[in-house]
């Protein structure tokens, strides 16, 4: 199922109602107090919402991992508990890693952030309003593209499942065609969501490089943070996504391999903990990927807007005394996952669950919203 995967906003709209309130005590490391505070809470929202088979939840503090929690079963169909080493789907949320990718590129010359898109796939034909796109547009979902829709793009969604050429050339051609659809909007203006941004992204860095998205997702990101990333089909034995409340496993559990630009990354909390420190120590000049400066490019808002490179970033919550929050949601309809961080204070919450939907992502923003205002309280501190 494709789906937006960038909720940002009506994420934020929620949290930003919630003051400030100390529910969970402060200090980082893991504090039995805030420790059984968190059980706590992980284990009324499971108790209350037996759509969510299993749920995870993290928490950093000061730049480290403070507290941790998981509970549920990694299927609906068997009693197997969901462990604090599994992998779990994180949607969208994965795309500020594809922007890690192409920064790393760029800051190492074989990308430019301003080279336009003509230049850049010159073998692809475009409409003229999409020559003077760049890298930044795509990132920003500034480039005037429409998303991916599962019901316009159904034929297209079921062919990519079967089709057998190499990802690269998948990529390619999937340019070939978005690019010369009629644009939504003029490049650089609003920020439009678009999964098709980070395809044409991906596309971009692999003709640069030769090398497949996959590939240098490896080489760029994971391997440098010691991270161990799953792109493969779900399996028996792992955590699995659900659809109406029935396990999903095997290369339908996904979208099509050609998405993963967009936002297919499976991965231990404790992984995904690791690329949200480096997000933040990098900007202070503690990061194992970037320059101090790259970090900032990839969290400063394009244009007039709250879209950065892979984030959304807001500065109005909590209303008393606003933080820097960068932010993402993500969900290919099976699975829902969200991350808050406070770069300024090196704080944050990741949380995944396995089972998509509102009401599921509801009950995911009230965890952030209280563990967020209590990061944020405890900071300030």
């Amino acid at each position: 199922m494709i789906r937006p995967n960038f909720r940002m906003a009506a994420c934020l709209a929620v949290v930003c109602l919630a003051a400030a309130s100390p529910a969970l005590a402060a200090q980082p490391a893991a504090r039995p107090d805030r420790s059984a505070a968190l059980d706590t809470m992980i284990d009324k929202a499971m108790a209350e919402n037996p759509c969510i088979p299993a749920m995870a939840v993290l928490v950093i503090r000061d730049g480290k991992v403070a507290e941790q929690a998981v509970r549920g079963v990694r299927a609906s169909d068997a009693p197997d508990k969901a462990q604090a080493n599994d992998i779990w789907h994180i949607g969208s949320d994965a795309k500020a890693m594809t922007a890690t990718m192409i920064a790393r590129l760029v800051d190492r010359g074989v990308l430019s952030w301003s080279a336009p898109l003509k230049t850049m796939l010159p073998g692809v034909s475009m409409r003229p309003e999409y020559e003077s796109v760049t890298l930044a547009d795509l990132l920003s979902h500034r480039a005037g593209l429409r998303d991916l829709d599962d019901t316009a793009d159904a034929a297209m969604i079921e062919a990519a499942f079967v089709d057998t050429r190499p990802l690269p050339q998948q990529r390619l051609a999937f340019a070939g065609v978005v690019l010369n659809e009629a644009p939504i909007g003029p490049a650089r203006g609003e920020s439009a969501y678009s999964n098709s941004d980070y395809l044409l992204a991906a596309a971009v860095a692999e003709q640069a490089t030769g090398k497949s998205f996959e590939q240098l997702m490896q080489d760029e990101v994971f391997h440098p943070l010691g991270m161990s990333v799953v792109y493969a089909p779900s399996e028996r034995g792992q955590v699995l996504g659900h659809r109406e409340g029935k396990p999903l496993t095997g290369i339908r559990a996904d979208n099509p391999p050609l998405f993963a630009p967009a936002g297919a990354v499976k991965l231990s909390m404790g992984d995904w903990a690791r690329f949200a420190i480096d997000q933040m120590a990098g900007e202070k000049g503690r990061g194992a990927l970037l320059p101090a400066a790259a970090y900032s490019t990839l969290h400063t808002p394009q244009g007039d807007t709250a879209s950065a490179l892979g984030w959304g970033v807001r500065n109005t919550w909590p209303a008393k005394a606003p933080i820097r929050l960068l932010m993402h949601a993500g969900s290919n309809g099976y699975w829902d996952a969200l991350i808050a961080l406070a770069p300024d204070s090196e704080g944050g919450v990741l949380i995944v669950a396995n089972g998509g939907g509102d009401e599921v992502e509801g009950v995911q923003t009230g965890i952030l919203m209280t563990l967020m205002a209590d990061v944020a309280a405890s900071a300030a501190r």
